[in-house]
């Protein structure tokens, strides 16, 4: 009995042993998080910011193709610049909806976030938005 009594003792040692060696390692002290955490939500404005600026700078120029496209009397090359306004349309229609969505998130929780970074989930598939509200230009 003594001998198993030792041999008992060793065995709970060991494993105490190597399950203090497998401990995760310690966060990073709050202040460095908050620091990281301010920088990223700065970013994310600053990044808001030149996104509204570019789709403001884009619906200027398809208005002024719009414009252009009216002013076309030949009916295939008024067709062929038709299509390029039905196209950035499109683009422009869903640059706003992606403006909005990341407004609506609200700072620090767009697509590089600390939370999505951290646990990969930007792997994912993206988050559902709805569908474009206004209607398709014919």
């Amino acid at each position: 009995m003594n001998r198993t009594s030792r041999l008992l003792a060793v065995m709970l040692t060991l494993v105490s042993m190597a399950w203090a060696q497998s401990a995760p390692a310690q966060t990073p002290p709050p202040k460095q998080d908050a620091e990281q955490h301010h920088k990223m939500m700065e970013m994310d404005k600053q990044h808001m910011e030149a996104m509204k600026a570019d789709v403001d700078k884009m619906k200027g120029s398809l208005e002024q193709l719009k414009t252009n496209v009216a002013k076309i009397s030949e009916p295939t090359e008024k067709a062929r610049w038709q299509a390029n306004v039905d196209m950035w349309s499109v683009m422009v229609g869903h640059m706003e909806q992606m403006s909005k969505h990341m407004e609506a998130m609200g700072p620090g929780k767009g697509m590089m976030s600390p939370e999505r970074v951290h646990h990969h989930d930007m792997d994912g598939p993206p988050p559902s938005s709805p569908p474009p509200t206004e209607p398709k230009p014919e």
